[in-house]
């Protein structure tokens, strides 16, 4: 943690070089770091055969592009971190282009085991405290949401807890698919958490989105060190040890949810921030489609110098929310239509040649 205004001083000299964010005007800079998990899915083939599922198109950019430049709203955000099991060479040029286009410097840390959500975080922890940042932001990269990151970190340090997670409401239908949580109506702490339950607990659930003082990771180590001393302690015969209850997970493999959530719940640590905007989990390939409509409706907001305009004279007639790659052709007598002959929000991706015809929304 950076200690006195000396510490500061020197540290912002030290960074007056690089593009960082723009902190050399401000007396008491506070660092935030980004870290994306990612994980190699099987649900997601067949689009997922030829390319890493992260790095699959959604509203014209790839799936990761979406929560990484929502961290441009984050104030003072000082490095972004990519975790997962995929090849480096794989994500090399992504994140060569990502770190030019935000300015900020991105990395790819490639895990050699499984650690689970908190493992990971913690197998990386001297890159991630390298700069000393006081708040670490935790996200999924299959989330298609708005990504309230400047919202959370302000309720996050209002709450004085050592975490905060990022929850929405859904039907109790569903909410049986995800970590389901009680919080306090008032103070929002957390006051109970179970993943994935059998029977009903709440219709609030883990969207999959946290930020963190760094005092996580003595957390995650606390739960690594009671593995040990336990396996130290037990003493079992060799047929119990092949019982499944009696197998124990690797020490410095630890879950974010079961680990660290369902055990510090009610005891003031961690505390929720409800979004009521759009929030999706991006499984399937058919996710991907509805996904890509929610942030194709985002653009509208955010970004509408990204979507298509044209009125069938010189270009295609656009109407909805449309996405046209800059190398795309497509005729002014085209129409992005359904099959039911209705207006869609579409995204035409590059080297596509869209003629005289409409063209459907399952065009990718």
């Amino acid at each position: 943690m950076i200690s006195n205004w000396h510490t500061i001083k020197n540290r912002l000299l030290a960074e007056k070089n690089h593009s960082i964010a723009s902190v050399y005007n401000q007396p008491f800079h506070i660092h935030c770091l980004l870290v994306l998990h990612i994980l190699q899915r099987t649900r997601f083939r067949p689009l997922s055969l030829n390319i890493p599922k992260p790095l699959f198109p959604l509203a014209g950019q790839p799936m990761v592009h979406h929560p990484i430049s929502a961290c441009k709203r984050i104030p003072n955000l000082a490095q972004i971190y990519l975790i997962g099991f995929y090849e480096d060479r794989e994500f090399a040029l992504f994140v060569s282009s990502i770190s030019n286009e935000l300015k900020v410097p991105v990395r790819y840390l490639r895990e050699d085991k499984p650690h689970g959500s908190a493992g990971g975080l913690n197998n990386f922890r001297d890159f991630i405290m390298e700069d000393d940042p006081s708040h670490i932001f935790l996200l999924n990269c299959d989330v298609c949401c708005s990504f309230p990151l400047s919202d959370m970190l302000e309720g996050h340090k209002s709450y004085g807890g050592l975490g905060t997670n990022l929850v929405n409401k859904v039907s109790p239908e569903l909410a049986s698919q995800f970590g389901e949580l009680v919080a306090d109506p008032v103070t929002n702490e957390l006051l109970h958490y179970t993943e994935k339950p059998e029977t009903f607990v709440s219709d609030r659930i883990n969207c999959g989105v946290y930020v963190f003082t760094p005092e996580i990771f003595t957390a995650i180590q606390g739960v690594s060190m009671q593995r040990k001393e336990r396996a130290t302690l037990r003493r079992v015969t060799s047929f119990e040890a092949l019982q499944p209850a009696n197998r124990n997970l690797p020490t410095d493999f630890v879950r974010l949810d079961q680990d660290i959530l369902s055990p510090l719940a009610g005891k003031k640590q961690f505390y929720v921030y409800e979004t009521m905007d759009f929030w999706e989990q991006i499984k399937t390939p058919g996710m991907s489609l509805k996904s890509s409509g929610l942030y194709l409706a985002q653009y509208r907001i955010i970004s509408p110098d990204l979507l298509a305009s044209g009125d069938g004279s010189k270009n295609a007639t656009i109407s909805g929310d449309v996405y046209i790659h800059p190398s795309a052709k497509v005729h002014p007598t085209a129409k992005p239509l359904d099959c039911a002959g209705k207006c869609v929000d579409v995204e035409i991706t590059a080297k596509c040649i869209l003629l005289y015809s409409s063209w459907l929304a399952d065009v990718h």
